[in-house]
């Protein structure tokens, strides 16, 4: 600023400051809160978080593994009509990024829909046989020998 623009305001730069009649004097931190809320950056710290979540991926299961849990899915077919309590641990796919979780739900076994490969559930909700990783339950406890190598 030179001289010039001072000059301008040499009328008014020794009248007191104004103090407003129908609003109270805003202290420093007051007038600092107003600012607070105010981010540069909107969503950065979300996308932080959420990049630093971790997933894992899908387990594939190798031919045995693949072929004991066919022998389950066939032997709770049997026995789906009975609604069998047991436990699977399936892999839930994220719906954000790539990976997802394993998660181990008990349920009631309501059906299984061979065409569309799900277990369903008594509540209806469809599990992909094809992202089950795990079956169990006191119904395998009924297996022999004779029905072959469960374990």
């Amino acid at each position: 600023m030179n001289k010039e623009d001072v000059s301008r305001y040499y009328d008014i730069i020794d009248l007191p400051h104004f103090v407003s009649k129908s609003r109270k004097h805003m202290s420093n931190l007051e007038r600092a809160a107003q600012f607070a809320p105010f981010a540069a950056l909107t969503g950065y710290d979300d996308s932080i978080k959420e990049e630093a979540r971790l997933t894992e991926t899908k387990i594939e299961l190798n031919d045995e593994q693949e072929n004991l849990l066919n022998r389950k899915f066939s032997f709770l077919e049997e026995h789906q009509k009975e609604h069998p309590s047991i436990r699977i641990s399936w892999f839930c796919p994220d719906g954000r990024k790539k990976g997802g979780r394993y998660i181990e739900t008990d349920i009631v076994l309501h059906q299984i829909d061979q065409a569309n490969r799900m277990l369903v559930d008594s509540s209806h909700i469809r599990y992909p046989m094809d992202d089950i990783l795990e079956v169990d339950g006191q119904l395998f406890e009924l297996l022999t020998p004779e029905d072959g190598d469960w374990y």
